[in-house]
Order: C-alpha cells, then structure tokens, then sequence
C-alpha cells in the first residue's frame, strides 16, 4: 500500500536523516521525496510504499506522530487512495 508523508515544522540539521531512519527501522520504502524550506520552514512530502511493513499502518502513524513531537515538528502519514479521494473535486 502507498502512502502520503509529510513533516512540517522549523528548519534544522537531521530532519532527513531520522525520518527516514524510523521508516528504514519500520521497513517501509521512499518511493519519491519532495522537501523545501520556506522561510525557515522545513517543508516535506514523502510517498512511501508500506506493504512490507513490520507493523501496522496505524502503529506507523503513531511511531510518526512521537517521533514528530520529539523532534518539535508535525508528522502526518495518509493512505494514498484516501488522500487522492480527499483531494478531487
């Protein structure tokens, strides 16, 4: 299954690094990234694919969601066809 990532928040050293290490740990691969910053404000969308993940999807999430607020920054993780049928009009 595919997912949608992003993490917002203050622009520091290792954003990279540790996101991508929990998914490594989680077992679930990057397929393509997108990161900015903007005024100071890292900026990032990830699509992950999770179908060989040691864990649940909602596990996931919550693994993403401490690791966003240890490190002082929003991180989110939606299914990709829900986040495609949120999106269309």
């Amino acid at each position: 299954m595919k997912a949608i990532m992003t993490v917002i928040g203050p622009d520091r050293v290792g954003i990279i690094a540790e996101v991508s290490a929990l998914l490594a740990k989680s077992n679930v691969n990057i397929l393509d990234l997108s990161q900015t910053i903007m005024e100071e404000i890292f900026t990032m969308t990830i699509l992950v694919d999770t179908a060989a993940a040691n864990c649940t999807f909602d596990a996931l999430s919550s693994a993403l969601e401490a690791k966003g607020e240890e490190m002082g920054l929003s991180i989110r993780i939606q299914r990709r066809d829900l986040f495609t049928a949120m999106h269309r009009i």
